[in-house]
């Protein structure tokens, strides 16, 4: 397939990258050119700063931007590419904010974060797919599968609850190692003392239902080290974690029952 990518950024780049072992990519639009052309040198494409000097002459484009940017891009570019499946790569941005502006439009979603440092396994990271129409999902179904062993022919309200369900699971439980570490570097404690724990934990809930997995003192009541908890960290003027802390006991002790 001949593929361009409008955006640069980390999903984007891990995409292109995988794509061009099997795939052409044609162009790399950013509004900034360096971003473009750094990434177009890692996948032998043009890279462009106009975005109407992208050429039809492709098979599909990929937006990989900001979620509140894919209409504005749309609108932008669905006009003069009517011909070619456009697809984003959001797991929160409802289908018909494409197609409401050009009708050959799909989702191509990987549930996965994405860092510059390290390198993505695709073939165990879950795509979800999407599009107006038949042939077209039949078209990311096929390129899905040539990355991945687990590709999902998802709704936009079931692909939202996933997104929903990653934030929970992903973003929230980093702040909570976050608040972890602030934990502990205050007391000049290895934050690294944690990572067995940590791991543990994680390897767990890929295994077993979450709620029948935990543990700790709110699950089992104990009042007499919740209240120290708390104490400990009003002691130390972190009224922020002690109100999370409480919330979150609440909450494992509520959810519960």
């Amino acid at each position: 397939m001949r593929i361009s990518f409008i955006g640069s950024g980390r999903v984007a780049t891990h995409l292109a990258k995988v794509l061009s072992k099997q795939h052409q990519i044609v162009q790399i639009y950013s509004r900034n050119i360096a971003h473009a052309e750094k990434l177009a040198q890692l996948v032998n494409a043009e890279a462009i700063v106009n975005d109407q000097k992208l050429v039809a002459d492709i098979d599909l484009l990929i937006i990989a931007v900001s979620d509140q940017s894919i209409s504005q891009v749309i609108q932008a570019v669905g006009r003069y590419l009517e011909n070619v499946l456009i697809v984003h790569t959001s797991g929160s941005t409802n289908l018909d904010v494409l197609t409401q502006y050009h009708a050959k439009s799909g989702v191509f979603y990987p549930l996965q974060t994405f860092s510059v440092e390290h390198e993505i396994a695709w073939g165990n990271t879950p795509l979800f797919v999407e599009a107006a129409f038949t042939d077209d999902q039949d078209i990311l179904t096929q390129l899905a599968n040539s990355l991945s062993n687990r590709v999902y022919q998802y709704s936009s309200e079931q692909r939202l609850s996933l997104h929903l369900a990653a934030v929970f699971a992903c973003n929230f439980s980093n702040y909570c190692y976050d608040m972890a570490k602030q934990v502990v570097d205050s007391k000049q404690v290895d934050f690294s003392l944690l990572y067995p724990l940590i791991l543990e934990t994680a390897n767990k809930v890929t295994q077993n239902d979450p709620r029948a997995m935990q543990t700790g003192p709110a699950i089992r009541g104990d009042l007499n080290i919740l209240n120290m908890h708390e104490k400990m960290l009003e002691a130390d003027e972190r009224e922020d974690l002690k109100k999370i802390y409480h919330m979150l006991s609440q909450g494992i002790q509520t959810g519960q029952h």
